[in-house]
């Protein structure tokens, strides 16, 4: 405090020189007031208190940058789970499963919104044509004992042949009347019969072929192993059957 007193003072001093000395001819002599302060402008300076800055709760203030910190990772974690469901969701919308007819038709019944599939099987031979009030081709893909119409525009690819194994990328579709499951080639009516009395057909974005089994899927090469393997046991079981009415007769 006697510091700033005095800084002050000091102050008050040189103002008063440079106030009175232009106009006085001889130099003001030195005197004690001059020197030191009037008693009762200490008094009044002794008054004066300096002002003091606000108190910090140093509690308060730790718990303010805890609170923000859990607040910037709740929001952090919130934007990342956010982001993985959306990235899951739409990878679970785009993958495609590798499946026979058989199975393709029966989980469309079960669920018709998930009607995205891979389907695996066999040309079936005779089926491939291309109807002349349509632009797209149509085959049936076959797994032995299911038949399904595809349908697909644009070029084959160049290994398509029927008899031989074939994947096609695209989606299960529910005839659109009865007119369009009629339509056919003439000569072909009796082979795709099987297929347009179904309740939908496939339409193909995508079709994959080569000339051996080994392209097909393993899981739809396994199916249609197993089908051949019931319809041998089921012939022979009607062979058998045959046999033993002939003989009893």
């Amino acid at each position: 405090m006697s510091s700033s007193i005095r800084f002050s003072y000091s102050l008050l001093r040189s103002h008063l020189h440079q106030t009175l000395l232009p106009h006085l001819s001889s130099p003001i002599p030195s005197s004690p007031i001059l020197h030191s302060p009037p008693s009762f402008l200490l008094r009044h300076l002794s008054t004066l208190r300096r002002p003091h800055g606000r108190s910090v709760d140093i509690g308060a203030r730790a718990r303010q940058i805890h609170n923000r910190r859990l607040w910037r990772y709740g929001l952090s974690f919130a934007c990342v789970a956010g982001f993985l469901v959306v990235v899951l969701s739409t990878f679970q919308e785009q993958m495609v499963f590798y499946i026979t007819p058989t199975d393709a038709l029966q989980k469309f019944s079960e669920n018709p919104d998930k009607r995205r599939f891979r389907l695996g099987g066999l040309v079936l031979e005779g089926s491939l044509s291309h109807p002349s009030t349509s632009k797209e081709m149509e085959f049936v893909v076959t797994d032995l004992l299911t038949d399904v119409l595809v349908r697909y525009e644009g070029m084959l690819p160049d290994l398509f042949r029927e008899g031989h194994s074939v994947v096609v990328d695209g989606l299960l579709t529910p005839f659109p009347d009865d007119e369009a499951r009629r339509a056919s080639v003439a000569g072909k009516a009796a082979i795709t019969e099987k297929a347009r009395s179904g309740s939908c057909y496939f339409k193909a974005n995508e079709v994959l072929a080569k000339h051996d089994e080994k392209y097909m899927p393993k899981e739809v090469a396994v199916a249609i192993e197993k089908n051949k393997a019931k319809i041998k046991a089921e012939a022979e079981g009607q062979d058998g059957e045959k046999r033993t009415g002939v003989s009893l007769g």
